[in-house]
């Protein structure tokens, strides 16, 4: 069983225990997080990732600052070029869902993950290149069957933190390749891999 299917059942407990029925395969719309609410499942199954689905929303605000830590804003990115925040940052986590859902083979019920964004805070130059810092991404998970577009799970809120070293560590990653787009993608592919992959132990 997986972690995230453990997480499913202590999520659902309550709410009693019911078969996941399946349908013809049928469009699947995202809609709002935060408006349907997640059908009981038997708690014993698990999920096969199909895919993951990002948001973004506009209203995320964002901080070109550059000083230490930007406040009052959901958005701080400083590993793409200046540019579109929102269009960079859903890129990333769509490389990343893709990547965990290319890495899940097994599962009893095929689904579809969505990620909505709510907080994406990395660091500033002046943070980077002096004392370094985190990642800090937050965002609502919700996982809907792959077929009938039900909610099974959420959305639930998640948060995905990696450190960001700084300094001359940070200009060593940058030498090396592991630039932060580079270590945000990877570490995100595997959060997701482990937290949503069917095939991940308890």
């Amino acid at each position: 069983m997986s972690k995230f299917v453990g997480w499913a059942a202590v999520a659902l407990l309550a709410a009693g225990c019911t078969e996941v029925g399946v349908s013809r395969n049928a469009p699947l719309p995202i809609a709002p997080i935060g408006v349907e609410t997640a059908a009981p499942i038997v708690q014993n199954l698990t999920f096969d990732l199909q895919s993951v689905q990002v948001v973004v929303p506009a209203s995320l605000r964002v901080s070109e600052s550059n000083s230490y830590y930007p406040t009052n804003v959901e958005i701080v990115w400083r590993g793409d070029p200046i540019g579109d925040r929102h269009a960079q940052i859903a890129e990333i986590f769509e490389t990343a869902g893709a990547r965990a859902a290319a890495a899940d083979t097994t599962g009893d019920v095929p689904v579809i993950a969505q990620i909505q964004l709510t907080r994406f805070h990395g660091v500033t130059e002046r943070t980077r290149y002096s004392v370094g810092g985190v990642y800090n991404m937050q965002f609502l998970i919700t996982l809907r069957h792959a077929q009938t577009g039900d909610i099974l799970v959420g959305p639930y809120p998640a948060v995905a933190d990696l450190a960001a070293p700084g300094g001359n560590a940070a200009v060593q990653l940058d030498r090396i390749g592991q630039t932060e787009k580079v270590r945000v993608t990877d570490f995100l592919s595997q959060w997701l891999a482990t937290q949503l992959d069917a095939s991940v132990p308890l």
